[in-house]
């Protein structure tokens, strides 16, 4: 199948690692003009060189902090100026806080909404100009499963989540008049950095695919799923392939959300 990906231009953010990093190396693959996005130079020019080691094209760099509004403004409008367009935004910069309540301040609470929810807003104002111009594209905005059925001490990042759910409803209401299609997937257990510290943690002596089936006994397909799994899901999302898909949130999580 053609995925109506070569030559398209995608932005993609928190993509020196992880899914973020595997969604432009599958972008890559199909044709696409990639640019990369994360804070860490030194992790972003690691991931130019694996992608042109798996691939052999080149990727854009951008070193910026998209938890503020005019980093990200920068970063879209130096994309933009490098390749000419923008057809495709990943919002995809993220990290993990999950404490009770009680234990939950409030530069903590600005700080994960700054990140998760403004990250994602900004980038996707920013862009939307540029989308305009294209005539349509497609934005994916990277949530948790658990922002749909909030446990305890999962805080701030189920309620960041969640807004982002709700961002990703009413956008894809008011940007589709404009072709632009506006989708989120929400993360499950999917192997990265923070999943393989825990298995050193718990199980030194055992292989990465006796852990995963060990965490797995509580998910249906009985393992912890792989990065190139998410980008999966978010390649075809951003594709022609998905051309009548907007508003919808999918789980990539094994079966193991208790919400669809």
């Amino acid at each position: 199948m053609d995925l109506g990906l070569k030559g398209k231009v995608a932005v993609i953010t928190g993509a020196s690692k992880g899914i973020g990093l595997y969604t432009a190396l599958q972008l890559v693959e199909e044709g696409a003009k990639v640019a990369i996005i994360a804070r860490s130079e030194e992790g972003l020019q690691d991931a130019k060189s694996f992608i042109r080691e798996k691939t052999g094209e080149e990727v854009l760099t951008v070193s910026a902090d998209v938890s503020k509004e005019e980093e990200c403004k920068r970063l879209i409008d130096e994309v933009a100026a490098h390749f000419g367009k923008i057809n495709i935004l990943v919002n995809n910069a993220g990290s993990s806080s999950a404490n009770p309540f009680q234990d939950v301040d409030g530069a903590l609470w600005q700080s994960d909404l700054d990140l998760k929810l403004f990250g994602a807003i900004n980038c996707s104002k920013y862009a939307l100009p540029y989308l305009k111009e294209q005539n349509g594209g497609a934005i994916v905005n990277l949530t948790a499963v658990l922002a749909k059925t909030p446990p305890a001490s999962s805080l701030p990042t189920t309620v960041s989540r969640a807004a982002g759910l709700a961002l990703t409803k009413a956008m894809s209401r008011d940007l589709g008049q404009f072709n632009i299609r506006v989708n989120a997937v929400c993360i499950g257990l999917i192997r990265s950095a923070q999943i393989e510290e825990r298995w050193q943690k718990a199980m030194p002596d055992a292989s990465w695919e006796d852990y995963s089936k060990e965490i797995g006994k509580t998910i249906p397909l009985g393992r912890i799923g792989n990065t190139e799994e998410a980008a999966n899901v978010i390649t075809f999302l951003v594709s022609d392939a998905a051309s009548y898909v907007t508003g919808t949130a999918v789980n990539i999580d094994g079966g193991s959300g208790e919400a669809l």
